[in-house]
């Protein structure tokens, strides 16, 4: 598998593919969650909406986990020694932590201010990550 990622022509293109859609999935469900958080769409209930945009927001992540493995495999030295992609990892572990916070506080019950800025905090951490990740072709 590795020799193919490194030698077909599309492979790694298709892996990018995967791996936009997969980002696409992640983010766009997690804003629509957390604008839920900050009371935007207030009509409809939390807990469906949550357990709908954050499975989504889960499938997203997995596919963009699993299109990123594969094409760290096809360079991982050239990955290594890259800052932005070290940074990047970095950040995606910071989003982990900042995700399990919010649901080991049960901030999707509170619903409080610090809920909102754990929001705010994984929008921009997100946001990092991408931009990082657009990065990693030019350090």
């Amino acid at each position: 598998m590795l020799s193919l990622i490194t030698t077909h022509p599309i492979a790694y293109p298709a892996l990018e593919v995967l791996h936009i859609v997969g980002i696409g999935l992640l983010l766009g469900n997690l804003v629509l969650f957390e604008l839920r958080v900050w009371g935007l769409g207030a009509q409809l209930p939390v807990q469906p909406l949550a357990r709908l945009a954050l499975g989504l927001a889960l499938a997203g992540f997995s596919i963009a986990a699993a299109s990123g493995l594969l094409m760290f495999a096809g360079q991982p030295m050239d990955l290594l020694n890259n800052r932005a992609f070290v940074v990047k990892m970095g950040l995606v572990m910071v989003a982990g932590t900042n995700a399990a916070w919010f649901h080991a506080r049960g901030s999707l019950l509170l619903m409080d201010r610090t809920a909102k800025l754990q929001t705010l905090l994984s929008i921009g951490i997100w946001l990092a990550v991408i931009i990082c990740g657009r990065f990693i072709a030019y350090l």
